[in-house]
């Protein structure tokens, strides 16, 4: 009888949609939910976004190392070591009970120590790199992989250029005028479909720095009767944003902590996002326009390289982190909301999409798995 199919990685969202969506697909496929396995972090949004479903969820003690020579990092950092050492002993043992017919490590720290041990019991190894630079974690692993699916193109062994998988519910929006208008009538309360429609979302934490450019923005449009900002702070600094939140006389600005995604890129008319891989994979797969503000200090800089992809292409428009203020974003904003411009921008960004990825990916594991 062939072992189950793990699926590791976590930590963050930009994790953890991707292994549902890949598991979604899989299951599509016919494979059982008692054929999977979900392995990540106890301190990550797994126990929260991973447990509401029919398939195993494994989680494993570790944190991320800090990339600094601060005291405190290099405190932090050896209680890391600790806890990874004791998730590589908790791992190998799982790995030796399952004999998982194929691991598949989306990389980060909530996916080493399951990656690793399949290596050591040689269990076939399927890597999806979901960014332009792959991590640490993906790197050390690539000799040993029966398989890379790579989000963006790639020249190397062994790797197919698959897209970043993402949920049915986020591929299957529809963007078209008449569903737009549709969506901003049914939003609560109806948003008016003369207006721009911008979404702000920087992940499920938020970006203090561009909540606070936001937060001008909306000030400096507080009379505008042709704009919308639709504002997902994220639950750290929501409850800031609100209580200084501008008076406004036209603005419809609205703060939210979290959103469903796919109900808001099926109104918006342009974003306001970090580049997180599946961030930009949602943009381009649904071909919006965007206003990218990479995370500084990423690891690889792969947040401003994901970023750079979709710009060089016309599909948006990069503002640093260190530049980014409410006069900047008003000035890009008004630089690209014309229909024509913000037009021309979505049809750029959707001739990067990958609509197939999750199934692309899925049919590389079955193949591995057929080889097992």
């Amino acid at each position: 009888m062939a072992g189950p199919i793990v699926i590791t990685g976590g930590g963050t969202g930009g994790h953890i949609y991707p292994m549902l969506a890949i598991a979604e697909q899989l299951r599509a496929n016919g494979v059982d939910p008692s054929d999977l396995r979900f392995v990540g972090s106890r301190r990550g949004q797994e126990s929260t976004l991973l447990t509401n479903g029919d398939v195993a969820l494994t989680l494993l003690p570790g944190r991320g190392l800090r990339r600094s020579l601060r005291p405190d990092a290099l405190v932090q950092n050896l209680s890391a070591a600790w806890s990874l050492s004791a998730a590589l002993v908790i791992a190998i043992a799982k790995v030796r009970q399952w004999r998982p017919s194929v691991v598949v490590s989306l990389g980060g720290y909530a996916s080493f120590a399951i990656t690793l041990a399949a290596v050591v019991w040689r269990r076939p190894l399927v890597l999806v790199e979901l960014d332009a630079e792959p991590g640490a974690a993906q790197r050390l692993f690539t000799r040993y992989a029966s398989a890379r699916c790579c989000a963006f193109p790639s020249n190397e062994a062994n790797a197919v250029v698959t897209g970043t998988p993402l949920r049915e519910s986020v591929v299957s929006v529809d963007r078209s005028t008449t569903a737009r208008a549709a969506a901003r009538s049914s939003f609560e309360p109806p948003i008016d479909d003369a207006r721009v429609v911008v979404v702000v979302m920087t992940g499920s934490l938020g970006s203090t720095k561009v909540n606070h450019a936001v937060s001008e923005l909306a000030r400096r449009w507080s009379n505008r009767r042709d704009r919308t900002i639709i504002h997902v702070a994220g639950r750290r600094d929501v409850a800031d944003v609100r209580a200084h939140a501008p008076t406004t006389d036209g603005l419809d600005y609205r703060i939210l902590e979290f959103g469903d995604m796919a109900q808001l890129w099926a109104l918006c008319d342009v974003a306001v996002c970090r580049a997180g891989a599946s961030t930009v994979a949602e943009l381009t797969t649904l071909g919006i326009p965007s206003v990218l503000v990479p995370l500084p200090h990423a690891p690889g800089d792969h947040q401003m390289k994901n970023a750079l992809v979709v710009v060089e292409a016309g599909g948006a428009r990069l503002v640093l982190d260190a530049e980014c203020t409410g006069a900047k974003l008003d000035e890009v904003l008004e630089s690209i909301t014309t229909p024509e411009t913000l037009a021309s921008m979505g049809r750029a960004a959707g001739a990067l999409g990958r609509s197939d990825a999750a199934s692309s990916i899925a049919r590389v594991v079955d193949g591995v798995r057929g080889r097992s």
